[in-house]
């Protein structure tokens, strides 16, 4: 039996969306992922010798560092919503990582020049200025960031069109001038244009509870409507 507009509704609105796991997701929506492998690359750089000490700043809930085979002699990480704070805490400290709840605004809780690698995948926000001040002279910054107009299409499908000057938030040349004026220097840069899809609105109300930023105080009451515009399309 299909499932309703109101079933599939009333599921996604009360369903857990602590931690960064999307497995809620599996069937119902896809995400192509980047061609580099963030997740083999970042281990690759926790396992280098020359690093003795490690920062992952906005671990979500540690699901992405918890995953790398081995941690620098000192690993921290910062988290600022507590349900994922206290997931990453589980997942990272019996591995011997400190999870560090702290707002996701500077200052950074730690000393200047303490890590030789400051890492994150998916920052809400990039403060560079405090990524320069905590890697010590020759430190490196290792991430992977969301792009411009990401999931944009979905965003105006609720909010109507997005202003240009919210276009070029995140655009790779912007990030690195402003690396740049932190005093960063950046020596590789890519990017990738990827698809998503959701086969249910249910996936929609589940993704956007989840991923707060893409449309900003969302709640199903509020969107009913377009909701099931939504789901009466994504069915034909």
């Amino acid at each position: 039996m299909t499932a309703t507009f109101d079933d599939l509704i009333t599921e996604a609105a009360t369903v857990s969306v602590d931690g960064w796991d999307f497995s809620w997701l599996e069937g119902r929506a896809t995400e192509q992922r980047p061609s580099w492998g963030y997740q083999r690359l970042l281990g690759g750089r926790l396992a280098d010798p020359s690093v003795t000490a490690a920062l992952d700043v906005q671990t979500g809930g540690g699901e992405v560092l918890a995953g790398v085979p081995s941690f620098p002699p000192t690993m921290a990480a910062t988290e600022s919503w507590p349900p994922n704070a206290a997931r990453a805490t589980a997942l990272l400290h019996p591995r011997g990582a400190v999870v560090v709840a702290t707002p996701d605004e500077p200052p950074l809780p730690f000393a200047d020049a303490a890590f030789d690698l400051v890492t994150s995948r998916h920052p809400a926000t990039v403060h560079w200025d405090e990524i320069a001040r905590v890697l010590r002279p020759g430190g490196t910054y290792f991430a992977q960031h969301v792009g411009p107009e990401t999931v944009f299409e979905l965003s105006e499908f609720f909010l109507g069109p997005i202003p240009d000057e919210y276009r070029r938030k995140r655009h790779p040349d912007e990030e690195t001038a402003q690396a740049g004026s932190a005093g960063l220097e950046a020596v590789d840069v890519r990017t990738e244009r990827l698809r998503m899809e959701f086969f249910d609105v249910g996936a929609v109300v589940y993704f956007l509870r989840k991923v707060i930023w893409t449309v900003p105080g969302f709640a199903v009451d509020q969107y009913r409507d377009r909701l099931r515009e939504l789901h009466e399309r994504i069915r034909a």
